[in-house]
């Protein structure tokens, strides 16, 4: 018969017991702690000992079954050390930081020519520099276009227009760099030949007031006025007048067509921008009427590297330069710039912008696009700087303000330009 201590007896009777509904609470006095270690440690021994299948066994029935769980994402064997891709020794060489990175370039802080450009008139909302795409300079000065060639430095004069006529209120270079408009203040936009010197035609009845503004695109010369119009002329064809924009309420002093000749940006004295589309059904419908600026925009800019993205500066009661989306109308960024904003010309080789301002330091400054860090601030004049142009290399920008020209080596030296690639089919008008 098998033999029971005090403490195992009394457990079984509370067990039994029907009576019995609340939790035991056990007596330190009445265990027996020698019987509770025994149970422990050789009890459970002697239980495992007596199993019917052995310890080998149970480890084979766990790997088929699949059972050993703790592998699973585990690497079978060590890993490997990882292989130093250069000897230890070499470390001590010195390191070429520019191999994979360009150095920082240089930006002159002064001028490399200051012209002197008499008579040059001090008004916001005129256009009166353009830089040919032969390399030749056009400023109007009151009632006079002068030409100077930055590849010889000689001065010529172009035009001088009578006084009922002038002054000169907007100058433009055509895409082929000989022919040149001149809007007047009566209204009239005459084209003229720099070669040759010759007048060519005037282009009348697309305005009843001054042309303050000009831009190409191919053989459409987009005109605007200070009526708040914007004509498009056929400049081929004698009746030159091919579509008339309204949208502006008071002057319109900022035209840019795109680099695809698709869609055209308009500022004007009425705080407004306007993306005209071409392409559309209704052409003169505006794609996009923008509200943002508080003040004039003249200052207009196309990205050369981002499609659709257009900068936009506004005048002293704004100082903002703005980058749209022109595909959505979505104002992408809003930079306060401190001072008016009168032109503004992207870096063709860098994603940079450079900004002319006015008052209160007249100064011209480069921003890292997009963060719009600014880079370096150029003050070479003493009024507000109210032109800006570009070589055709993209490399120097020509600056008008008071009476002074100046000239900047602000966007380096011209990286080589590879050929875009070509369309396929674009030979093929249509596929049949």
């Amino acid at each position: 018969m098998r033999y029971r201590c005090p403490l195992e007896e009394r457990l079984l009777q509370k067990r039994n017991s029907r009576e019995n509904l609340d939790r035991f609470i056990p007596n330190r006095s009445a265990m027996d702690f020698d019987f509770a270690h025994y149970m422990l440690t050789q009890g459970r021994k002697d239980k495992e000992n007596s199993s019917r299948y052995g310890k080998d066994y149970r480890k084979q029935l766990a790997e088929a079954m699949n059972m050993n769980r703790t592998r699973i994402l585990a690497f079978k064997n060590k890993p490997p050390p990882p292989v130093e891709l250069f000897p230890s020794n070499f470390s001590s060489l010195p390191q070429d930081k520019t191999a994979n990175s360009k150095p920082q370039r240089h930006i002159p802080q002064t001028p490399e020519t200051t012209l002197d450009a008499p008579h040059l008139i001090d008004d916001y909302y005129l256009n009166l520099l353009d830089w040919g795409s032969s390399n030749v300079i056009a400023i109007a000065l009151a009632d006079t276009v002068y030409l100077w060639d930055a590849t010889d430095h000689s001065t010529s004069e172009a035009v001088t227009f009578e006084v009922e006529m002038g002054p000169v209120t907007s100058v433009s270079w055509a895409v082929d760099g000989s022919h040149i408009a001149v809007g007047l203040d009566n209204s009239e936009v005459q084209l003229w030949d720099s070669t040759t010197k010759q007048y060519l035609r005037t282009l009348r009845g697309c305005h009843r007031s001054r042309v303050g503004s000009l831009a190409w695109n191919n053989h459409i010369l987009t005109t605007g006025g200070m009526d708040g119009r914007i004509v498009n002329n056929d400049v081929r064809i004698r009746s030159h007048i091919v579509n008339t924009y309204r949208g502006h309420e008071r002057e319109v002093c900022g035209l840019k067509w795109s680099a695809s000749g698709q869609q055209l940006a308009s500022g004007g004295n009425d705080n407004l921008l306007h993306i005209w589309d071409n392409r559309s059904v209704a052409p003169s419908q505006w794609l996009h009427r923008l509200e943002d600026h508080t003040a004039a925009v003249k200052a207009l800019a196309w990205c050369p590297f981002q499609r659709n993205l257009l900068a936009s500066g506004g005048g002293g009661n704004d100082r903002c330069i703005k980058f749209w989306n022109t595909h959505t109308g979505a104002c992408l960024n809003s930079v306060d710039t401190g001072s008016q904003v009168c032109a503004l010309l992207w870096n063709m080789n860098e994603r940079e912008l450079l900004s002319s301002h006015g008052f209160t330091r007249n100064q011209l400054t480069l921003w890292k696009y997009p963060s719009m860090v600014r880079i370096a601030e150029l003050t070479g004049h003493t009024s507000r700087v109210l032109h800006m142009a570009q070589s055709p290399n993209g490399c120097t920008v020509a600056s008008a303000a008071g009476e002074t020209l100046n000239f900047w080596n602000v966007f380096g030296d011209p990286e080589e330009v590879k050929p875009a690639p070509k369309e396929p089919f674009a030979h093929v008008n249509r596929i049949r």
